[in-house]
């Protein structure tokens, strides 16, 4: 096992500036392809110790089934949700998994066969059909799937999987059996939501979601109270808190996900990011007759900016004043946070829009200088961050940086009384380039979502998927890694230990999986202040790369 508590020997041999560019990259198609379901608890063996005040569930959500008979899928975000449940006890670790029976999951394993359109593929006329009815089935509306493999969620005190589109799913986090489907369009009218939502200290959670109609496009902030009304309720009392209207009517941007800041002063701010990467519409409506997926009606458009919005929370009015910057691509966001009339705004970026098309199923299962080659052809996230002023006024002077954080490069210049023109400062020194960028971002949530902290978690990327996990320390830029030969561990989940003092006394949960190793799989445990490995938890069987997930504490 090779664990780098220091990047220290990073730099060496690294163009500043510049990602490496590996060779003789190892295959990771056993990672997507379809596994078994574990209904029923398997215990782990567990080497070094998993600390006992650990006591939850490290629940995952991902892709976990990529054909049905012989019909394929097409890209990695488009498998069968599969859910994940590590139940950690008293130092001992158990493991189950099972697929959300969505009812695309239940249409395509009764006809064995791809029966509902997912983000990268779509789904073909019924053979059983005659020829008239496959021929005016491709004149139908392109309808949203149910297949929630994103991400799990809480609202309310109850657990949910999500996926991008309206539909979402209750389940029961300790079976990981499916409960529930719930359509946000019945609550609010959205057509679709993402699959991170935030929340407040209160329990209240903020989502977006688009909404198509006469007036175009608009991006929905949606606000879910905290407590049920009754046994039943679901997303009962949701309101859109504001809508901001599309630049192009018919052209929205694709978002992933966004941002939420909370102040130590009276006003609260959520932050959209309106990003070149556009969805037209006009291929939205034809899809189903051309038989072309979601994915390809997304676009990137290079000539345009960033635009970043900014709404106040407690009222829902959207900021006259618009950030802007050059063009990049982002999944995820880190943290932002206000300060001195200023918002931090810290995000995972990229330069171009490639990262959806590299993440097809093609791609993913390239081996040799194929995959070389793909890795190559992509570009990496790297954490940047951008500042806004909050407070501009007819008076604020033009043409000067209005950034006023010492030791900070990041700048924002006022071109006109609604115009703030930004430029990033990077988060990170040139070690990063050694580990290919970093992404999906983790942090103590709980204690330093909102505010100002030091420290953030993530995945290094020196093939397509995560191959290392990376420490970030804001104050001086520095690296702490953990990195193993041949193993690709999954997004990092920082839990908090009960008597923590400091942002970083934790442990960081990670599932590890090794491509050439069958049933290789292990639940990682390291130290989040140093990340030395303190024990891991070897599960017989083979798994899936997941994408998101959180952790369960056990009620005490």
């Amino acid at each position: 096992m090779s664990t780098m508590n220091n990047a220290e020997d990073a730099n060496k041999g690294v163009k500043q500036g510049t990602a490496i560019r590996p060779k003789g990259l190892e295959s990771m198609a056993p990672l997507v392809c379809s596994v078994e379901e574990s209904p029923d608890p398997i215990p782990a063996v567990v080497q070094g110790t998993i600390p006992h005040w650990i006591n939850g569930n490290l629940l995952r959500n991902g892709p976990g089934k990529f054909e049905f008979g012989d019909t394929h899928y097409n890209h990695w975000f488009d498998g069968m949700a599969m859910m994940h449940k590590f139940q950690m006890e008293k130092g001992q670790v158990t493991y189950r998994s099972r697929f959300l029976h969505s009812d695309a999951y239940k249409k395509n394993s009764e006809r064995d066969r791809i029966m509902v359109s997912e983000f990268g593929t779509a789904s073909m006329p019924d053979p059983c059909k005659n020829i008239f009815q496959r021929f005016f089935s491709r004149f139908e509306t392109l309808k949203p799937t149910d297949n929630g493999n994103v991400n799990f969620s809480k609202y309310k005190g109850d657990y949910y999987v999500c996926t991008e589109s309206n539909y979402m799913h209750r389940v029961d986090p300790e079976s990981l059996e499916t409960l529930q489907r719930v359509d946000w369009s019945t609550f609010v009218a959205v057509n679709g939501t993402t699959a991170h939502p935030h929340y407040d200290p209160d329990g209240t959670c903020f989502n977006m979601g688009n909404s198509y109609g006469g007036k175009g496009c608009m991006y929905n902030i949606i606000r879910v109270p905290p407590e049920k009304t009754n046994a039943e309720d679901t997303l009962q009392g949701a309101q859109i808190l504001c809508s901001i209207p599309s630049t192009n009517r018919l052209q929205p941007s694709y978002y992933h996900s966004f941002a939420l800041s909370t102040s130590a002063m009276s006003k609260n701010y959520v932050v959209f990011i309106e990003q070149p990467s556009k969805v037209d519409m006009m291929k939205i409506a034809t899809c189903k007759m051309k038989g072309k997926a979601f994915c390809q009606a997304i676009h990137w458009d290079p000539k345009l900016e960033t635009i970043m919005h900014v709404i106040d929370k407690s009222t829902g009015e959207a900021s006259p004043v618009k950030y802007y910057t050059k063009a990049f691509f982002n999944f995820h966001q880190i943290n932002t946070y206000e300060e001195n009339g200023l918002l931090m705004i810290d995000l995972c970026c990229y330069d171009d829009g490639q990262a959806i098309d590299i993440y097809s199923l093609q791609n993913l299962r390239k081996s040799g200088e194929a995959l070389d080659e793909a890795y190559k052809s992509s570009s990496r996230a790297f954490p940047r961050r951008f500042v806004l002023p909050l407070h501009v006024t007819d008076d604020t002077p033009i043409d000067q940086n209005l950034n006023t954080r010492p030791f900070s490069a990041a700048t924002c210049v006022k071109k006109s009384n609604t115009r703030i023109f930004c430029q990033h400062e990077d988060l990170h020194g040139d070690d990063l380039y050694r580990y290919g960028g970093l992404e999906f971002p983790n942090i103590n949530y709980e204690l330093y979502n909102t505010k100002p902290y030091r420290y953030f978690y993530g995945c290094g990327s020196r093939n397509i998927l995560g191959d290392s996990l990376l420490k970030m320390d804001l104050n001086d830029k520095t690296l702490k890694v953990w990195h193993q030969k041949g193993c690709f561990p999954s997004e990092p989940v920082f839990v908090p230990s009960p008597d923590a003092v400091e942002e970083d006394d934790g442990v960081i949960l990670s599932v590890v999986l090794s491509p050439s190793q069958n049933k290789g799989t292990f639940l990682l445990v390291l130290n989040a202040k140093t990340l030395e490995e303190l024990g891991r938890a070897n599960v017989p069987v083979n798994m899936a790369y997941s994408l998101h997930g959180l952790f369960k504490a056990s009620a005490s």
